[in-house]
């Protein structure tokens, strides 16, 4: 019997989410973002189900642009953070990225750069609240008219920015940040992007004419208390395991490392083959909830790395073998989530090598 923890992967899924996206950004266009690996669910496998629906990928570095031209994608591919040196530039033009500009030093780079095969494509990035990346709303005119001079880019200058908590439906910093937008951009010509997956669901007037979906397009919310299936969403990845021992634990015992949960009376207590070692989070607070078969029941004691202890109490038909889910369809990822003290995203970009990662079309 393997002991591999397994994370499947629903192309079906990926094809559904970015449908839907479609459907509810429309008129806007949709980049569907891979960075992080495709959030964890391997950037060539989620590009590959998605190459005759995706008009345009969104990727975090070069590499990851570049490793999509490799499996042959032609698509509009933009480069979230654009060159990280100046020979950044000339591998851009050479593959047909749009690079995203934030920062001075990238316009001398561009200043600087010979003139490559084809007009490189630029978006400009401005910092309207979020203060991580982009230029100041009072030097945006500025540096589109330094970019709309420079001989070597396409003349139609992107403009984008990014929401800081955007998944706060009524919340006064996005409305802020959209007028700041707004009021930044009045005036200059060019294709605008604003929204991220929270924003598609909560804030329509800031679509624009891209939106920039991740989250969504795994079927993954960062909206409180809400799960991507709650907006119509199915979640991409399932991650499960075996149980592959049930052992007789007496009351007053306690269970795994530092004994942080007591047995309340004698009682089975199960051990499935999954841990930090796979990415399954160590900050899981006892009380976790698991599926053993189509049983929930719930996880004990802390997690290491290679196992975690479950209550067996209600589910006394189960048995060695048995499959185990950490989440998917009926267990969303964003409930472990909540009780790790973390989000979605962490969990599914941090799977490690030792994951086996299957395909299912569904």
């Amino acid at each position: 019997m393997s002991r591999t923890t397994t994370a499947t992967i629903h192309l079906g899924a990926l094809r559904h989410n970015l449908a839907r996206i479609k459907a509810m950004a429309a008129p806007a266009r949709v980049m569907a973002v891979v960075k992080a690996d495709a959030y964890g669910h391997g950037l060539e496998r989620v590009a590959r189900a998605l190459d005759s629906e995706a008009e345009c990928f969104a990727v975090a570095a070069l590499g990851d642009g570049l490793r999509l031209r490799a499996a042959g994608h032609r698509q509009r591919i933009v480069v979230l953070s654009g060159p990280d040196q100046p020979g950044d530039i000339a591998e851009m033009q050479r593959l047909q990225l749009d690079a995203a500009i934030h920062h001075e030093a990238q316009l001398h780079w561009l200043a600087e750069a010979r003139p490559g095969r084809g007009r490189l494509r630029v978006w400009l990035k401005i910092d309207s609240g979020m203060h991580r990346l982009g230029f100041a709303p009072e030097c945006v005119a500025g540096v589109h008219a330094r970019l709309a001079a420079m001989p070597g880019l396409d003349p139609e200058i992107g403009l984008l920015s990014h929401f800081s908590d955007s998944e706060v439906f009524d919340g006064e910093q996005t409305r802020a940040q959209i007028e700041r937008f707004a009021e930044a951009t009045r005036g200059l010509d060019g294709p605008r992007s604003l929204s991220n997956s929270a924003a598609v669901l909560g804030w329509p007037q800031a679509r624009a004419d891209w939106v920039r979906t991740g989250g969504l397009l795994y079927g993954l919310s960062v909206v409180d208390d809400k799960s991507g299936a709650d907006f119509g969403f199915r979640p991409a990845m399932t991650l499960a395991t075996r149980l592959i021992a049930i052992n007789r634990i007496g009351q007053g015992e306690s269970i795994g490392y530092n004994g942080t949960w007591t047995c309340p009376e004698d009682m089975p207590v199960g051990v499935a083959a999954v841990g930090y070692g796979d990415g399954y989070p160590r900050s899981a607070a006892s009380g976790t909830p698991v599926l053993v078969g189509d049983t929930r029941v719930l996880l004990i004691g802390r997690v290491s790395m290679d196992l975690i202890t479950l209550d067996l109490r209600g589910a006394p038909q189960a048995k060695v073998g048995d499959r185990v889910t950490l989440w998917g369809d009926r267990l969303p990822v964003e409930t472990i989530a909540r009780h790790a003290g973390t989000i979605s995203y962490d969990l599914t970009c941090g799977m490690t090598r030792r994951v086996l990662f299957v395909e299912d079309e569904a």
